[in-house]
C-alpha cells in the first residue's frame, strides 16, 4: 500500500458545507484539524517538499472542480512539517505576543550568547587601547618624552580610528556585523601583538602600529549595533547594548588593572602579547559558534526564532537585510543624512561622549600620579575602579530604559532622560573631582561620573538604530568620526593645556561645561521616531 494518500482522501464524497474554524469557549489553545485517515499516513515519509509538489501538480487539474473551489473559500491553513497536522491559526499567532521571556529564558537564549561574544570582543577592544595608557609612563621616562609629546603618541590610535568608522559602517550595512567584526578583531589583535616589535624598531613604526590598531577598532561599535539590531527586538535592545557595553567598560578595568602586574612580571610589553593572542582565540570561537542573523543559526530554538521575528520591528526585519556577500550595494545618502537635525544630535552626543571617554582613558593614571602623587600601580587601580561601576550600571540603565518603553513612555522621552543623566551627571561630578583634596575622594567622584556616564549609551547609542535602521552602520560611522575628532582634540589638547597652563583642573572644568551644552543640544533636536532620509534635499 502506498504511504502517500491522494488528495481525495482528505475530502468527503458528497456536498460539503464548511465554516471557518474558530476557538472554543473552553479550549483557549490552537484548534487543530487532523485528517480522519491521518493514521494511514507515515509522517516520516511525507516530507514537506513531497506534499508541496504533489498538491501543486494535482491542483492544476482540479481548478475547475466545484468541491475544490469551495475548499479554497476556507481560511488559509498552515501545514506543519513537524507534527503532520493542519493548524487553523495564522503563523504570527504561534508565539504569545504579550508574553515576555523570564530572566532564565532570556539569559540562556541564543541571542544572549551572541551579545556575550560581542561583550568579550569589546572588552578586548578597550583592553588593547588602555595598555598604552599605562605603558606610556615608563616609555616616556625611557625616551625623555614630554607630556605633550606623550599625548601625540597616544593620539596615534585616534588618527587611525578617524579613518575607518564611516567605511566600516558601510561595510557593516552591506556585509553584516559578523564578518566585519571578525576582520576587525583579527587586525587589531595583530597590531597589539606587534607593538613590542614596533617600539623596539623606531618611533615611526610604533605610531604606525598604533594607527593600525585604531583603523581596526573603528568597526567594532558599528558591528555591535548591527548585530544587536538583527538579533534583538526593540524592547530588549537597551539590555543587549548594556551587556555589550559592560564588556567594553570591563575591558578598561582589566587593562588598567592587569597591565602593571603583567609589566612587573614580563616587562613593559607583556600585556601587549597576552591581549593580542587572546584576540586571535576570540576570532576562532566567534566564527564557529555564532551566526549573522537568527534565521541562519543552527542552534536557535524554534520558539526563540519566532519570538524574535514577531516582536522585532518590521522596519529592520531579517528578510530585508541583504545577505552576506550580496552583490547589491547601497550608496549611503550622506547629504540627506547630514541634512537632518536628529543626525547632528547624535554626532554632537557621540563627540562629547568620546571627548570625555578618551580624556579619562588616556590621562587619569597620569592625573592621579601627578596631582595626588600616587604610584603607577595604584594610579591604574584608582583609574580602573570607575570602569567597573560603569560596566555594572550599563546593564542596570539598559534594563530601566527597556522597562520605561514597555510601560508606555515614549521612545523620545526615554532617550532624552537617559542622555540627560549620562551628560549632566558626569558634568557635576567633574566639579566635585576638581575640589577633591585626597585621592580616595577624587576616585569616588570619578567613579560616580563613570556610573552616570553609562546612561548615555541608552540615549544616543541606541537611538542610532531607531532613526534609520537601514543606515545604522553609516550613521554610527559618522558619529564615531565626529567622536574621534573630538577625542583627538581632547587627548592632545589636555597635554598642551597642562604644559601651558599648568593645571589639570582647568581642563576638567572645561569638559564639565561641554557636557552641559551637549546635553541641551541633544534634548532639543533628537527624536526616537524613524526619520525619513529618502526625501530629496531642497
Amino acid at each position: 500500500m502506498s504511504s502517500v494518500l491522494p488528495p481525495s482522501a482528505f475530502l468527503p464524497d458528497g456536498p460539503i458545507d464548511l465554516k471557518p474554524i474558530g476557538r472554543s469557549r473552553i479550549h483557549t489553545g490552537p484548534i487543530s484539524l487532523r485528517s480522519p485517515k491521518a493514521h494511514l499516513v507515515s509522517s516520516s515519509l511525507l516530507a514537506p517538499k513531497t506534499v508541496d509538489s504533489f498538491f501543486s501538480h494535482k491542483i492544476q487539474s482540479w481548478n475547475s472542480s466545484t468541491a475544490f473551489n469551495r475548499v479554497l473559500s476556507l481560511p488559509r491553513l498552515k501545514v506543519s512539517s513537524e507534527n503532520a497536522q493542519f493548524n487553523s491559526l495564522p503563523e504570527d499567532e504561534q508565539v504569545p505576543h504579550g508574553q515576555q521571556p523570564n530572566f532564565a529564558e532570556f539569559i540562556t537564549s541564543e541571542r544572549v550568547k551572541v551579545v556575550a561574544m560581542l561583550a568579550l570582543a569589546l572588552a578586548l577592544c578597550n583592553a588593547d587601547r588602555v595598555v598604552m595608557s599605562v605603558a606610556i609612563v615608563p616609555l616616556s621616562l625611557a625616551n625623555g618624552w614630554s607630556r605633550s609629546f606623550a599625548g601625540i603618541v597616544q593620539s596615534a590610535f585616534l588618527w587611525g580610528y578617524l579613518v575607518s568608522p564611516i567605511a566600516g559602517g558601510v561595510l557593516v550595512d552591506n556585509y553584516g556585523g559578523k564578518v566585519v567584526m571578525a576582520w576587525g578583531v583579527a587586525l587589531w589583535s595583530l597590531a597589539t601583538f606587534l607593538t613590542p616589535w614596533a617600539a623596539e624598531t623606531s618611533l615611526w613604526a610604533l605610531l604606525a602600529v598604533r594607527a593600525l590598531l585604531g583603523i581596526a577598532e573603528g568597526v567594532a561599535l558599528p558591528s555591535m549595533n548591527n548585530m544587536v539590531a538583527r538579533w534583538f527586538p526593540q524592547t530588549e535592545r537597551s539590555r543587549a547594548v548594556g551587556i555589550a557595553m559592560a564588556g567594553f567598560q570591563f575591558g578598561s578595568a582589566i587593562g588598567l588593572t592587569l597591565s602593571p602586574i603583567l609589566m612587573s612580571k614580563g616587562g613593559i610589553f607583556g600585556p601587549f602579547v597576552i591581549f593580542g593572542l587572546s584576540g586571535f582565540l576570540w576570532v576562532l570561537v566567534w566564527l564557529s559558534a555564532t551566526s549573522s542573523t537568527p534565521g541562519r543559526s543552527p542552534q536557535i530554538s524554534k520558539y526563540e526564532l519566532e519570538y524574535i521575528l514577531n516582536k522585532r520591528k518590521k522596519a529592520f526585519d531579517v528578510d530585508t537585510i541583504k545577505p552576506s556577500g550580496s552583490k547589491v550595494k547601497v550608496t549611503p545618502p550622506f547629504r540627506r543624512l547630514l541634512s537632518k537635525l536628529p543626525t547632528w544630535s547624535l554626532l554632537v552626543a557621540n563627540g562629547m561622549h568620546s571627548w570625555g571617554f578618551f580624556v579619562f582613558l588616556s590621562w587619569m593614571p597620569i592625573y592621579f600620579n601627578s596631582v595626588y602623587r600616587v604610584d603607577l600601580r595604584h594610579a591604574a587601580w584608582f583609574s580602573a575602579v570607575p570602569w567597573v561601576l560603569m560596566a555594572i550600571m550599563n546593564y542596570v540603565a539598559g534594563l530601566w530604559s527597556d522597562m520605561m518603553i514597555q510601560s508606555g513612555i515614549s521612545v523620545t522621552l526615554t532617550r532624552n532622560i537617559m542622555q540627560s543623566i549620562g551628560f549632566v551627571g558626569p558634568g557635576l561630578c567633574l566639579i566635585g573631582l576638581v575640589k577633591a583634596k585626597i585621592p580616595s575622594i577624587a576616585s569616588a567622584w570619578l567613579t560616580l561620573a563613570f556610573g552616570l556616564k553609562s546612561f548615555s549609551h541608552f540615549g544616543f547609542l541606541v537611538n542610532i538604530q531607531e532613526i534609520a535602521p537601514q543606515y545604522s552602520g553609516v550613521i554610527h560611522g559618522l558619529a564615531l568620526t565626529a567622536g574621534t575628532l573630538a577625542a583627538i582634540i581632547g587627548t592632545v589638547g589636555t597635554g598642551f593645556f597642562v604644559d601651558l597652563i599648568g593645571s589639570f583642573q582647568g581642563f576638567l572644568l572645561l569638559t564639565s561645561l561641554l557636557y552641559f551644552l551637549s546635553a541641551l543640544f541633544y534634548i532639543l533636536f533628537s527624536t526616537g521616531d524613524r526619520v525619513n532620509f529618502d526625501e530629496p534635499v531642497p
